[in-house]
Formats: C-alpha cells, structure tokens, sequence
C-alpha cells in the first residue's frame, strides 16, 4: 500500500489520503483477520498453531465475531468516504476479496493467491485516491504484490502443513508437495522481475532497482531457512518479510525523494 501511495504521488502522498489509506489498512487487515478465525472455527482447535484462538476455545462466540467484523468493516468505509467515487468503488471489491478468502481453502489449493489478491488490492485503490485513475503500471505492482503474499503466506502455510492435512484443509505446499521450495523459487523471481518492470515503468533509478538486490538477498535468506521445512524456521521466514518490504519501500521513497 505504501509502495503505490509514493508511486502514485511520485512522492509523499497527499497527508489526509495516507492517513485514511493507513488507518483502513489496520481495520481491514484486522477485519481480514476476525473472519478469518470465524471461518475456521471448526478447524483451528485441530492445529497446533492456532488451537489457542479465542473462537475455537469457546472465549467468543460467532456472533461476537461477525458483529466485530461489521463494525471493523463499517469504521473502514466511513473513512473510505472520505476520497473520490472510483476509491469507493474499488473498496467494495477489496471488502469482498477480504471476505471470500477464509473460505477459498475449502474448495482450493491456491487459497494463498486469494489472500495475495486481497492484499494487493490496496494498489488500485491508493492509485485511484491519488490520481483519480489505475494506470498500467499499476496493475504490474499488483501482480507482483499477489505474487508475494502468496509466497510469504506459503511459508506460513508449511507450519501447519501437517495439521491441515489431517483436518482437510488445502494450501499451495499440500498442492506442491515436496516440490514447495521450487514452487517458492519461481514466484519469487517472478515477483523481483515484475518489480524490475514496475520500476522501469515508473522511471526509478539506481537507487530502487539497489534495493530489489538487497531484497532479493533477504529472498534468498529465506529459502535458507525453510531449507529444511522446520516449523519454527518457517514461521521466522514468514516474519522477516517486512524487512524485505521495508528496503524495497525505502528504495522507492529514496529514489523519488532525490529525484525532485
């Protein structure tokens, strides 16, 4: 979100628009994450991980959560009332992906490509805020966030892999077997040539593309920590993405900020 709000403004970002953008992502991400457990109710009590959740020792009830989820969700669009007609109409398709996600894992074994679209869906919108339109380019950074989450969130996925397949549940390491690691290869190389592409797009220099190689590191570092699928290890690789989103947003920031 951040990435596309300085893209778009080729710079800072219009003040009111990133506090709105910020603030909604908080609520929607954890509106995200209340359905989330409301849909997995059943389930969680059955992974190691997650048999703690409040939902699934009884602590809330489901109407406790669906009645959060609607507040969470109402206090996101009054803020998003507050920019033009075309953000409002995107917020409702980011709403919907939010919403559908919990249960993609039902009927799916890319559940963590929904999530990534979600996720990735603050792109458009903070395009559409900005400059009143989604360029092109735009859509490349969407495909690469997408891309991303669904990486980060694979490694997540192989925490659990052994308790969902006992209870069920699909993911993309269950689908890719023991070919999971390659299958996180080649997406995180899609995901660093689409950014390469985005950059060129947007006319970033040296700066940028300096920070993709010291991501593409923190990428690598990665791998080598799921290397042998240990839960602990893969948890810390799900983790450490924000560092890798925290340079290649820096190098974006930099490179515009010098640019001016």
């Amino acid at each position: 979100m951040l990435w596309a709000l300085w893209l778009a403004a080729g710079g800072m970002p219009d003040p009111l628009i990133l506090v709105v953008f910020v603030l909604g992502c908080v609520l929607m991400r954890s509106a995200g994450c209340v359905i989330n457990d409301y849909a997995d109710r059943k389930i969680d009590g059955h992974v190691r991980r997650t048999q703690a959740r409040p939902l699934a020792t009884g602590e809330v009830s489901a109407k406790e959560a669906l009645l959060l989820f609607a507040a969470l969700s109402l206090c996101a669009l009054a803020l998003v009332l507050l920019l033009n007609p075309l953000t409002i109409k995107l917020s409702l398709v980011g709403a919907a992906l939010a919403a559908l996600y919990p249960f993609t894992k039902r009927w799916t074994h890319w559940p963590q490509m929904f999530l990534g679209a979600a996720f990735a869906w603050a792109i458009p919108m903070a395009f559409a805020a900005q400059t009143g339109q989604v360029p092109v380019p735009a859509w490349l950074l969407f495909l690469a966030v997408m891309i991303w989450a669904l990486v980060y969130d694979s490694m997540y996925a192989l925490v659990d892999r052994e308790d969902d397949l006992k209870v069920g549940v699909k993911s993309t390491v269950i689908r890719c077997g023991r070919y999971d690691r390659l299958m996180f290869g080649i997406f995180q190389l899609l995901f660093f040539i689409l950014l390469a592409f985005t950059g060129s797009a947007f006319g970033l220099g040296a700066i940028y593309f300096v920070s993709l190689c010291i991501a593409s590191g923190f990428a690598l570092y990665h791998q080598w920590l799921i290397k042998h699928r240990d839960r602990d290890a893969c948890f810390k690789a799900f983790l450490h993405n924000h560092w890798l989103a925290a340079v290649i947003f820096a190098g974006i920031a930099c490179d515009l900020w010098l640019a001016t």
